[in-house]
């Protein structure tokens, strides 16, 4: 068990002293293609994962996204584990997707989301770097005239032994590269690892902290022009006419064009320009359909669903919750709601494209590079295999950037309308807050009953609200139903406990969980966490209500219902130990709460402690958190993530929402939707706890028990249940 104690505060504020003088300039040829054959010319890749330059420098690609959650260095520890190379001359690239296509998918998935990108490639990523190191020993062996298997590799070295011969990855690279790939490698043993499992220092700091990393947004090209867009303010609307004429003698302005059938944009020779033009720029809209839509309208339909057996889909169930419900000593009922939240990325949306009659190219952060290669190529008009997209490190992706590339479209658009002139789209971001794709508002109805031992017999959860697949992937849906919605809370598989990654780990005996489909028009999107944030509130807070009004401590409830899920039980106490449960509180906490899931593979618990002044103003003053994540690539980097998490959804908890009037977004800006702020932010203690065994996700298991944590924690401390979040909009003034 590792204990790590980051101060979040301090680390910012390091940054952010750093980052003062950061400037940006950065210039990529047009084919980029051609660049990287010529780099490969002069130095042949020994494998797709692996190339090593004659200086010993080690290349690894990597075809996930990197948004700040550490996934780059992750995967190079894999690929650096198997392959025996000098962590310090390791260095990292993104192949393309069309690259991949051309190949056949040799680098297979480039999606990163729901906590995959390691837990999801780790075993054919690993393979990549041990074929690697098999084909420097072939060579090395084939130019000693000595069997392979004599010969030992560690840190880039190839040596042998008997011969007392030796020479560097680098010497052997060229010859390496020209051997057929061996198969049947066999991967490491976890007990043998170095790197895995290590704190491995990230390898995208320095470049973050000196200025050279570029993100999308600071891309420039030679001749680009920059674009601003405005969509239509209400959901299925439409443009209906714009008078270019009053804008187009703007200083700058090259061109006014309506891209697809609802926005408008303005490209001009920098993006200010644009943008005030756009602002000048007369538009008449179409408002469609839902120009009546309300968050009063929608709260009614969800409430509706609460207690209807209309497009009811049942998720989870065992014996006869109602029967046992009926029969209870002593029942108990409450309901619970979370409203839309946006991503509110730091870096808003942006892309960049050359568009001509025979081929089209995009530079943009994506979390799906082949999702941006189709929809790139979908709206150029070309096949996939004459387009291609170059990846940037993400200014924050949580989702947006991974399912929904109308970005992409829309810039893609653009271009195709000034031909061979390199545009980069840049939303506002008042685009950004309306144009989103919300995390799904839901409602929770929740039943429990209770023996006269205060045993919970029966347990019937409702969930009222929408369905992400059911808009964004709606082939997804099993008969109707969109399991999607049952994260956190999903049936378990009895022969194979860790089969099920989202499976409710409390051994109820009667037991029933639907869905009430309702689906408003507000667009929903994957959103840090998923559902499994809602879910864990529901779940988790309610496990307090039963467990006060059984009589019972609320760890002691938990762990009861716990029996056959020791991993579960094991986080739950990690964190109960460490901060002295049961034993009285530091000076100035008035209350402690807890919270535990399972969600995207791995098992985390939260314990929080809070304090509420007489006129009701919140302060969190801890949060002890664990994880176990099956096996553990970087620890230090877990610690980061948690604790990274924790802002994301502490900052949703306490202030947050997303509310819709006249058919539109009412928030536009971080004045009306507001993050965390520093003085907010409570020490965070992370047990990092892999107990070996699977691989699960980090990035986003643990934000989902953030908020329940810290509700439990205000109820023990003020009495006061609430239900509904934002916090801001309760009593409690934070």
């Amino acid at each position: 068990m590792n204990t790590h104690e980051i101060s979040r505060r301090s680390f910012v504020g390091g940054i952010t002293a750093t980052a003062g003088g950061m400037t940006f300039g950065f210039h990529i040829p047009f084919d980029a293609n051609l660049a990287h054959a010529a780099a490969g010319a002069a130095t042949p890749e020994i494998n797709a994962w692996v190339v090593v330059k004659p200086d010993d420098t080690v290349v690894i690609r990597i075809a996930r996204s990197e948004m700040g959650q550490g996934t780059l260095t992750g995967l190079a520890q894999l690929v650096a584990e198997e392959l025996e190379c000098d962590w310090s001359k390791v260095t990292t690239e993104y192949p393309t997707p069309g690259q991949n296509l051309a190949r056949n998918r040799v680098w297979k998935d480039f999606g990163t989301g729901g906590s995959r990108g390691i837990r999801t490639s780790h075993d054919y990523v690993r393979m990549g770097g041990a074929t690697a190191r098999e084909m420097l020993k072939l060579a090395a062996a084939a130019e000693w005239k000595v069997p392979a298997g004599e010969i030992v590799a560690a840190q880039s070295i190839l040596a042998h032994k008997a011969s007392g011969r030796s020479a560097s990855f680098g010497q052997m690279a060229a010859a390496a590269a020209s051997i057929e790939q061996p198969k049947g490698v066999a991967l490491k043993d976890p007990k043998d690892w170095k790197i895995i499992g290590k704190p491995m220092p990230r390898l995208d700091t320095a470049d973050k902290t000196n200025g050279k990393l570029v993100y999308g947004i600071d891309l420039k090209l030679p001749g680009m022009l920059n674009a601003a867009i405005r969509a239509c303010p209400t959901f299925g609307g439409s443009v209906t006419s714009f008078d270019a004429a009053k804008v187009k003698a703007m200083p700058g302005v090259k061109h006014v064009v309506q891209v697809g059938d609802n926005a408008v944009a303005v490209v001009a020779d920098t993006w200010w320009r644009a943008k005030m033009a756009l602002d000048a720029l007369p538009i008449t809209w179409a408002p469609g359909p839902n120009k009546d839509l309300s968050s009063a309208a929608i709260k009614a339909v969800l409430t509706e669903g609460l207690t209807s057996e209309k497009d009811v889909f049942i998720g989870n169930s065992s014996g006869d919750a109602k029967t046992a419900l009926s029969g209870a000593a002593k029942t108990v009922e409450a309901v619970y709601s979370v409203p839309y939240q946006n991503h509110a990325t730091l870096e808003p949306m942006n892309a960049t494209a050359v568009w001509t009659a025979d081929k089209c190219e995009v530079w943009c952060p994506t979390q799906n590079g082949e999702g941006s290669l189709a929809a790139a190529a979908k709206a150029a008009g070309h096949a996939q295999n004459k387009c291609d997209v170059h990846k940037f490190p993400i200014g924050g992706g949580f989702g947006r950037r991974g399912s929904f590339q109308d970005y992409v479209t829309q810039a893609v658009l653009i271009a195709k309308q000034v031909p061979g002139v390199p545009v980069k789209l840049i939303w506002s971001r008042e685009e950004d807050m309306t144009q989103g794709h919300y995390h799904p508002v839901t409602m929770g109805r929740m039943v429990g009953g209770l023996d006269d031992k205060g045993n919970l017999t029966g347990l019937h959860m409702r969930i009222s609200g929408q369905s992400i697949l059911s808009v964004v992937r709606p082939e997804g849906l099993q008969n109707g139903k969109d399991p999607v919605v049952f994260q956190g809370v999903a049936p378990d598989d009895p022969v194979k406990p860790t089969a099920n990654e989202h499976a409710l780990c409390y051994s109820i005996p009667n037991l029933l969980i639907d869905h009430a489909m309702r689906n408003p028009a507000v667009p929903p999107g994957f959103w840090r966490g998923v559902n499994v944030n809602q879910n864990a509130v529901y779940v988790e807070c309610f496990m307090d209500e039963l467990a006060k009004a059984a009589g019972r401590d609320a760890l002691e409830f938990r762990l009861a219902l716990l029996g056959n899920q020791p991993k579960a039980a094991a986080v739950l106490k990690a964190v109960a130990e460490q901060a002295n449960w049961g034993k009285p509180m530091p000076d100035g906490v008035q209350g402690r709460g807890l919270a535990m899931m399972r969600s995207f593979g791995s098992y985390t618990a939260a314990l929080a402690e809070v304090s509420v002044s007489a006129d009701g103003k919140l302060k969190l003053h801890r949060i002890v958190a664990a994880t176990d994540s099956g096996y553990a690539v970087n620890p230090t980097q877990i610690a980061m993530q948690v604790e990274g998490s924790f802002v994301y959804g502490l900052g949703a908890a306490l202030h947050q929402e997303i509310t819709i009037k006249n058919g539109g977004v009412v928030e536009t800006n971080f004045d009306t939707y507001p993050t965390l702020k520093l003085s907010e932010m409570p020490k965070v203690e992370t047990i990092v706890m892999p107990s070996g065994g699977w691989w699960g996700g980090v990035g986003e298991p643990t934000i989902a028990v953030a908020a329940p944590a810290v509700l439990n924690a205000i109820a023990a401390a003020t009495g006061q249940r609430i239900r509904s979040l934002p916090i801001k909009d309760q009593r409690i003034r934070v």
